[in-house]
């Protein structure tokens, strides 16, 4: 009998362990569907000689937050999930890993926000930026950041010589988004649970190693709209310390903090 309810005991769960681990990946599906929805509505959204579809023509690797949320009354804070793809130099796209952002603020604010960001990663440099453990955007550092809302026309900040060029668009009582202050780091137990082994950011994006049927469309829509002049990204990366002027555009240029050891 005790032999019985044991053997019962291990079936169930047995039985649990794919509901559970189906659970968990639901999860990380949800964002990277949700990636997807974003570059879509981006790219495909603007015409064909747009400021983003050249900016992804040359990028090393993009960075998508669908969903960041931003809520404030005096003591305010922000987070939310993100998915990071880079490509090879034979221009194709690795599998997402994940990070997530978040950021708390002090001041007399009241509001909440939900915006999602797109960052074209243009450098080498930005993206071994953007791979380590943790890092922080707004410290005095060598990677730039240029922050510009979706759909604003005029100038072209590909000739700013940013590292980073992050595109937002916020639904809400908060002007644009502040990238300013916000954190980094990456989220090991997604990328477990998305692709069934302990994989960091840097075998993921790139050594390929990751593999998730899940994320086919999600590199489908990156490849078919920015196939072209991958080898410029990787061979001739845009120049990293170029100044990065405020122009018609509201562009605001940032710097990205060392990683903390």
């Amino acid at each position: 009998m005790i032999l019985t309810r044991r053997l019962l005991t291990l079936v169930a769960m047995l039985a649990a362990l794919p509901l559970t681990v189906a659970m968990a990946q639901s999860e990380q599906q949800t964002l990277v569907d949700r990636a997807t929805l974003v570059v879509q509505e981006t790219i495909q959204g603007s015409t064909a000689d747009s400021e983003e579809r050249r900016l992804l023509r040359k990028a090393r690797a993009v960075m998508v937050c669908p969903r960041i949320f931003r809520a404030s009354f005096i003591i305010g804070g922000s987070g939310g999930g993100c998915a990071l793809l880079a490509r090879d130099g034979n221009g194709n796209w690795s599998y997402p890993a994940f990070y997530g952002m978040g950021s708390g603020s002090v001041g007399f604010q009241i509001g909440i926000q939900d915006s999602a960001i797109l960052m074209m990663i243009m450098t080498d440099k930005g993206l071994g930026a953007i791979m380590d453990s943790q890092f922080k955007f707004g410290a005095d550092a060598n990677v730039t950041v240029a922050t510009i809302s979706f759909g604003v026309e005029g100038a072209t900040t590909a000739d700013l010589g940013a590292d980073i060029v992050a595109f937002s668009q916020g639904r809400g009582l908060f002007a644009g988004i502040a990238l300013q202050g916000s954190l980094l780091n990456s989220r090991t137990e997604w990328n477990h649970a998305y692709y069934g082994s302990n994989m960091g950011g840097r075998q993921i994006v790139m050594e390929m190693t990751g593999r998730n049927p899940g994320a086919e469309p999600l590199r489908e829509v990156l490849s078919r709209n920015g196939a072209s002049t991958q080898s410029t990204a990787t061979t001739r990366p845009m120049p990293a310390d170029a100044p990065a002027t405020p122009t018609n555009r509201a562009v605001r240029s940032q710097s990205l903090s060392p990683p903390q050891r």
